[in-house]
């Protein structure tokens, strides 16, 4: 039988061990089939995260609501909702919510690692500078990466679509941003050579991948393995669908092995 991929909500996430960090909880892991571990944080008003290292992979985090300081080997860097960065294997970091009355969103993913131990997560005093030879942080803003050109014949109806992540600024796996208006839809369409996983950071639609389908909302993670079918479609008459997620091991989408697979039609959308 194949495996089901129903989204899993924040809610449900696991509990670390402990000595991990505190405010990250894991959603999205080997456990439930995922090579890539992804996680959410929220951080309190004037709380911080504790400053770790991740010696066996890099790291990919946006910033869905809020604003704080990224701590990056003793460099302070304010961030904003919007921001994503991508933090090399071997490279200190933490984050530190600078609202005194705003919690602070974040969604990560741990490229390949599925938990904790593949990661090679360890606790940190926080200051320390990444070796050279393990690459440079790269931290940037969607709203200074264009929207994609993306061919409608070929599914793509999305209404912004962004890559704020990727091959073109030194990342192996891809963090996109994409907005559904109400009435959009991304068509049935699979990629072969990677894996996704996306998290719903605003508003309600309906999803598909593979025997799955069913309402998604603010708060799910949504994995889909390498060649599983999969669509999305915001039936909300007023409020758009806002999603980040990542490509793993694709620094683009050319890289995916994109293949469109065909409309979603009247059955799909049946909720029965």
């Amino acid at each position: 039988m194949a495996r089901r991929c129903d989204p899993v909500h924040q809610d449900t996430a696991c509990v670390l061990p402990a000595g991990a960090p505190r405010y990250l909880r894991p959603v999205v892991t080997g456990a439930g089939g995922s090579a890539t571990l992804a996680w959410l944080a929220e951080v309190p008003p004037a709380a911080a995260q504790d400053c770790y290292i991740l010696a066996g992979c890099d790291e990919i985090v946006a910033l869905v609501d809020g604003a704080g300081i990224l701590v990056l080997g003793g460099e302070r860097i304010p961030v904003r909702a919007g921001h994503c960065w991508l933090i090399p294997a071997g490279r200190d970091r933490c984050f530190e919510n600078s609202s005194a009355v705003e919690p602070a969103r974040l969604v990560g993913f741990w490229p390949g690692a599925p938990d904790l131990a593949a990661a090679g997560y360890r606790a940190s005093a926080g200051g320390a500078a990444g070796p050279a030879d393990r690459g440079r942080a790269v931290v940037i803003h969607e709203d200074a990466v264009p929207a994609e050109r993306m061919d409608a014949g070929a599914g793509w109806s999305i209404s912004d679509f962004r890559l704020p992540l990727g091959r073109h600024n030194g990342s192996a796996t891809t963090l996109f941003r994409a907005r559904f208006l109400p009435g959009a839809i991304h068509r049935k369409h699979r990629h072969e050579d990677c894996e996704e996983i996306y998290y719903v950071i605003a508003g309600e639609g309906l999803a598909g991948a593979g025997a799955s389908r069913g309402p998604v909302r603010a708060g799910h993670f949504h994995h889909i393995p390498a060649g599983t079918e999969h669509w999305l479609v915001n039936r909300d008459g007023a409020a758009p669908v806002e999603v980040v997620g990542v490509y793993v091991g694709a620094g683009g989408v050319d890289e995916t092995g994109y293949v469109y697979t065909g409309d979603v039609g009247a059955a799909d959308l049946d909720p029965a």
